[in-house]
C-alpha cells in the first residue's frame, strides 16, 4: 500500500513539474503515472553505474556533474515515454530540479 502511495504521491510531482515548467509536456495523469514509475526504474538501474563511471569528473566538479547525469536520466525517460517530451538538456536539468523540491513537498505533506 504505501508502495502505491508514493507513486501516486510521485506522479503527482511529476504532473505539477509538467504544468511549471514550458519546456516540458505530458499527455496527462496516467502519462504522468508511467513517467514516474519508469524515471524511477531507470534512476535505479543506471545511476548508480553512471556514478560510479563518472566519479573522477564529479570529484573534479565537486558534484556538480551529478546534475548532468540526472538531467540525461530525465531525457531518457523522455525518450521512452509516448507522451512525455522535455524540449532540451536545460529544460531536463530544470526538471529535475522542480521535480525533487515538488516530490519532497508532497511526501512531507502525506506524512504529516
Amino acid at each position: 500500500m504505501k508502495l502505491i502511495i508514493n507513486v501516486l504521491i510521485s506522479s503527482v510531482a511529476v504532473l505539477i513539474t509538467g504544468k511549471l515548467l514550458r519546456g516540458v509536456t505530458m499527455d496527462g495523469f496516467g502519462t504522468a503515472i508511467i513517467v514516474a514509475l519508469v524515471l524511477g526504474l531507470v534512476n535505479a538501474a543506471l545511476a548508480p553505474a553512471l556514478m560510479a563511471l563518472t566519479a573522477p569528473v564529479n570529484a573534479l566538479t565537486l558534484g556538480l556533474f551529478t546534475f548532468v547525469i540526472i538531467a540525461a536520466l530525465v531525457m531518457l525517460t523522455a525518450a521512452l515515454v509516448p507522451g512525455f517530451q522535455v524540449a532540451g538538456f536545460w529544460w531536463a536539468l530544470g526538471f529535475a530540479l522542480v521535480l525533487a523540491v515538488v516530490n519532497s513537498a508532497l511526501h512531507s505533506l502525506a506524512r504529516a
